[in-house]
């Protein structure tokens, strides 16, 4: 964010002088004063993805023989599913929206507040930050299990693949034993104490969950968190936002492997008619002093996931509602006028006046 501290405020150049050559607008300080922007309300969209991975055992085809597991997979498969969506907005500089400012010595000492891109977010007053997103950190993954390392001698020295499954499948049977006779007080030794008896239960549990992999096999979570802008505007229907391939992830939006999910946006249509252009049948002068805010119009965000409403977002968007001029005489001499704008919708956030004493 800069500053640009202006010795006196202000004439504004008219709605139809902004739209002209209004691409070439530098925002900054000029020749002739400043030159700002009013934003345009961006949707940003956060979808996480959870990607699944099943790694099949070494013995995982006797699963049901020894161990009496049914429907273990003997193949390794990938799967991803969405599991949350949020919205947030944000702006960024609307360039049929930038209006020249020029000096006027009539009005009183101003401190103007532009963001990078030149849009206007303050006038006498400190600027309101745009919220930053809060970046993703997945959790933590417990360090994984080799569970080879629990096979025993015997095991190891097994001829075939069958036998190594059906002697591990007698150890597992034993790791249990010793969990129920530690849990009943009936083995042949007893802990000292709760500690050592809670040690020891760990301890076996962790056997048994190893060596149980080799039949059920292992699966791994990951998420992974995608960040999507759209730039809403009238007449904006089922138009797809992202395509999601249950094996492949997040697609590209024309890669026909995904199943599509659709934006559509509806005006709410909140607000009045803007104020007309004429006062007493007289057209408005083409320059006034003051400042032009946005007035942002409601509208509702549905996605879908193919024709089923997966979930409805309400917001305020720029873009559905009008330009509005705050009159000069609130920054003549008499007072020092604080104006904040949001800066999502340059919608009036906070205005206050101190009258000098």
């Amino acid at each position: 964010m800069r500053k640009l501290f202006i010795a006196g405020l202000l004439a504004v150049c008219s709605g139809a002088f902004a739209q002209t050559e209004t691409s070439n607008y530098r925002p900054g300080v000029t020749p002739e004063g400043a030159v700002y922007f009013l934003p345009k309300t961006v949707l940003r969209f956060v979808v996480r993805v959870e990607k699944t991975t099943y790694t099949p055992g070494d013995f995982c085809r006797y699963a049901q023989r020894y161990l009496r597991l049914n429907d273990v997979e003997a193949e390794a498969s990938t799967t991803h599913k969405l599991i949350s969506m949020t919205m947030g907005t944000y702006g960024e500089a609307d360039k049929a929206k930038g209006y020249a400012v020029k000096f006027n010595a009539k009005t009183s000492a101003c401190n103007i507040s532009l963001a990078d891109d030149g849009t206007l977010l303050a006038v006498n007053a400190t600027a309101r930050k745009p919220e930053a997103p809060v970046p993703f950190a997945p959790a933590p993954k417990p360090a994984p299990v080799n569970p080879r390392q629990y096979l025993s001698e015997e095991v190891l020295a097994a001829g075939s693949t069958a036998k190594m499954a059906e002697l591990t499948a007698q150890d597992i049977y034993d790791i249990r034993d010793s969990k129920n006779y530690l849990n009943r007080g009936e083995a042949d030794y007893m802990p000292k104490d709760g500690e050592q008896l809670r040690i020891m239960l760990a301890n076996l549990d962790r056997q048994d969950k190893a060596l149980t992999q080799l039949f059920t096999g292992t699966t791994t979570k990951d998420t992974t968190e995608y960040v999507l802008t759209v730039c809403p505007q009238p007449g904006m229907q089922k138009q797809v936002l992202f395509r999601l391939s249950q094996k492949l992830g997040l697609v590209d939006n024309d890669d026909l492997s995904g199943e599509p999910y659709y934006i559509s946006v509806t005006d709410e249509q909140s607000l009045p008619a803007a104020a007309p252009e004429t006062e007493g049948g007289k057209k408005k002068k083409e320059k006034e002093d003051g400042i032009y805010v946005n007035i942002p119009g409601k509208i509702t965000v549905n996605i879908y996931k193919g024709a089923t409403l997966l979930d409805s977002f309400e917001t305020s968007a720029a873009q559905y509602g009008y330009t509005e001029l705050l009159s000069g005489e609130l920054f003549n001499k008499r007072y020092t006028t604080h104006l904040t704008l949001n800066p999502a919708t340059g919608a009036i956030d906070k205005l206050d006046a101190e009258q000098p004493e």
